[in-house]
């Protein structure tokens, strides 16, 4: 038969295979097989192949167990000093505390004359005093007597002012204590003035005073009616901050007074002070 009259049976050349489920030409049956993979040949297991040479160690690894050990003290004992060294260094600059009054010689045998410092380390130092500014004045009645009246501590109205303020004025904190230092800085421990400056310090201090009598109404308290302020008197009165339990450090709770001269009012700061 012609390859045309199999069909779709028909072989299509010597070479082509037969149909699935297609007996071939010898008659016996061929069974159906599925897809199948290919597979190729096994590939024979590669050799392992041996770990690199390690390289040279370098650095302290490189070194024998003994010198190893060595350079790990050597470290030690540098790092040892440079904390010494630091510590010293910050006693030094920093203000008098517990433990430069105890070993004070220490620290100073340590950095003079090589490590000699000529800066501290709060500029100004933390207050360690409290100081409060207190005035009195002498006030003409009506009558014409003279009567004094008491300390008003003016510093402690500030500080009441400013406790609880979120927002306190410059007047409040500052005003009263630039105005102590200004007297202090141009005045002697005799509380004579020293240089131009000494009585430009004293009017301001003065008026300071005087708005703040006028503002406690301090004329009217003493003489329970009209009134005017013929003198005043400023005091500055300093006590130490007593030191923390663990201190064992002294020092004297005592308060020192300090007292200045009765300093006349004008007539034109009387009323209430210039304005």
């Amino acid at each position: 038969m012609d390859a045309y009259d199999g069909g779709s049976t028909a072989r299509h050349g010597p070479e082509a295979p037969a149909a699935p489920g297609v007996p071939a030409e010898s008659g016996g049956p061929v069974p159906a097989v599925g897809p199948t993979q290919a597979v190729g040949p096994a590939e024979p297991h590669a050799p392992a192949q041996p770990d690199p040479p390690a390289g040279p160690r370098a650095g302290i690894a490189a070194l024998s167990l003994r010198y190893q050990i060595g350079v790990a003290l050597a470290l030690a004992v540098v790092a040892v000093g440079v904390c010494v060294h630091l510590g010293m260094m910050f006693l030094h600059v920093a203000p008098p505390n517990t433990v430069t009054r105890a070993h004070g010689k220490a620290v100073d045998d340590w950095t003079y004359p090589e490590f000699e410092q000529n800066w501290k380390l709060f500029a100004p130092n933390p207050l360690q005093q409290n100081i409060s500014i207190q005035v009195r004045a002498e006030v003409r009645d009506g009558e014409g007597g003279t009567l004094t009246t008491g300390w008003y501590d003016l510093s402690a109205e500030d500080g009441r002012a400013i406790d609880g303020n979120l927002l306190p004025s410059h007047t409040q904190q500052n005003e009263l204590r630039r105005a102590w230092d200004f007297f202090l800085a141009t005045h002697d421990g005799e509380n004579r003035p020293v240089g131009l400056r000494g009585s430009l310090s004293e009017s301001y201090l003065r008026r300071i005073v005087v708005l703040r009598l006028d503002r406690d109404d301090a004329v009217r308290a003493t003489t329970g009616g009209a009134g005017v302020v013929e003198r005043v008197q400023v005091r500055s009165r300093t006590s130490n901050v007593p030191p923390p339990r663990w201190s064992r450090e002294k020092v004297s709770t005592t308060p020192a007074y300090r007292e200045l001269p009765w300093w006349p009012v004008p007539a034109d700061e009387a009323g209430g002070g210039v304005r």
